[in-house]
């Protein structure tokens, strides 16, 4: 199989973890998973995924503030990130936006339209074969 892109899945929920990461690896993206912020930055900084899917409510920070230190890191700044949060006002997505997420989807997560967002920022993504 080959791997279409890197992503990097930040999320506390196991349950939600486990599915999308089963659901992206079928798909052919290689999965890197963390569950807290601080994890999620050492890992955006050592491993340099092509996207980040950063959950907003964390237990140590929330999304907003780790996807504001990774864009105001230079090995991480041109990571696009991709929040994923259950709450769907238009704040949340203001205050995503402006923490520096590239783009914004909501839970429960719909994976064709993930899958297309992703594929915005990984081109070659969005002609994978299906198989869910």
């Amino acid at each position: 199989m080959v791997v279409l892109a890197k992503l990097l899945i930040v999320e506390d929920n196991e349950l939600s973890r486990d599915m999308l990461s089963r659901r992206l690896r079928r798909r052919g993206y290689e999965v890197l998973i963390a569950i807290d912020a601080s994890q999620a930055i050492a890992l955006a900084k050592r491993d340099r995924p092509d996207v980040v899917l950063m959950d907003l409510s964390l237990p140590d920070m929330d999304g907003c503030a780790a996807t504001r230190i990774l864009k105001n890191t230079e090995t991480t700044a041109r990571i696009p990130v991709i929040a994923l949060t259950a709450h769907v006002s238009w704040s949340y997505r203001e205050s995503a936006l402006e923490a520096g997420c590239d783009d914004y989807d909501t839970k429960p997560i719909e994976f064709p339209r993930l899958l297309a967002k992703i594929g915005r920022f990984v081109p070659e993504a969005e002609g994978g074969p299906s198989t869910d």
